[in-house]
């Protein structure tokens, strides 16, 4: 298959190049500078792509986006949250839409943020949006993908949750901080952690380009957690204690309020319906069983 990547730089991305490639399929990376032989450039607040770079592809991959995470929230920041998805989905959609040749599925990056902060609630893909700044990113992520489906694209939208990964992501710095004993439950401990270990995100992904299913699609393992238990599993792993809880105000005071609650202090108890309906196998669908497996692998 040759398959389209965008954000082929980010965690997901640079293992989706390499599981893709590494089972002999090429991979065409879409680029914001040119230059990189056998990549597609585009420019997003021009509004410009490469269209004959897309023509004759077996997929699309688009997970594109301003980090949610690495800034504190300001309007700019929010507003370039946002139209980094909004515009950037929306370009590479109507494009792929008016394609001589175009591809029959794109696979469309979402979050799990869609759901809001939901509580104990179990939550599938056929559950109502929820409300906050994510959520109202999420819809306009995936709202964006509609010329795509319009035109007879197959369009998958994968609500991923938190990704578990040995080099990268929230649990690298987790681990860190675990590390120096300093990792307790944050808040009251009770909000609802949906996870995927990077490989099987990254399995996900590929299935998705196999299979015909479109529509919303959790990529979360099927067993969620709380922050109380999920620190007590990385502390097991890493024989570190996790006693000393994290007072919510701590990092309300790093990160700003809005960014801490929506990031660490809310949650959603998500479940990948879609996926396991589908037939989808989990490698990891045991927090501690990946915890050990991902982090084993940094020696």
């Amino acid at each position: 298959m040759r398959i389209a990547i965008t954000g082929a730089s980010g965690l997901i991305g640079s293992a989706l190049c390499r599981a893709l490639e590494g089972d002999g399929h090429a991979v065409v990376r879409v680029v914001r500078h040119p230059g990189a032989a056998g990549s597609v450039h585009w420019a997003i607040d021009r509004n410009q792509i490469d269209a004959a770079g897309l023509e004759g592809l077996d997929g699309v991959v688009h997970l594109a986006g301003e980090g949610i995470g690495d800034k504190r929230w300001s309007t700019a920041q929010k507003r370039k949250i946002l139209e980094s998805r909004r515009q950037g989905t929306t370009l590479l959609a109507e494009t792929l839409a008016t394609l001589s040749t175009p591809p029959p599925v794109l696979v469309s990056g979402s979050a799990i943020g869609f759901y809001g902060d939901r509580g104990d609630e179990q939550l599938t893909e056929a559950s109502a949006a929820g409300s906050g700044f994510l959520t109202e990113v999420a819809q306009a992520w995936e709202g964006a993908t509609a010329a795509a489906t319009a035109s007879g694209i197959r369009v998958a939208m994968i609500r991923t949750g938190i990704v578990l990964a040995h080099d990268g992501g929230a649990l690298a710095r987790m681990a860190s901080i675990a590390k120096l004993g300093a990792l307790g439950k944050l808040g009251s401990g009770r909000q609802w952690m949906s996870w995927i270990a990077l490989e099987d995100e990254v399995r996900a992904i590929q299935f998705l380009l196999r299979r015909d299913i479109s529509g919303p699609v959790n990529l979360t393992a099927p067993s969620p957690v709380t922050n109380a238990v999920f620190t007590k599993a990385l502390g097991r792993v890493l024989h570190r204690p996790t006693v000393l809880p994290i007072p919510g105000f701590g990092p309300k005071l790093l990160l700003g309020s809005e960014l801490a609650s929506a990031l660490l202090l809310e949650g959603q108890r998500v479940l990948p319906e879609v996926l396991l309906d589908a037939g989808f196998e989990f490698r990891y669908d045991d927090l501690e069983t990946a915890l050990a497996s991902i982090l084993d692998r940094e020696g």
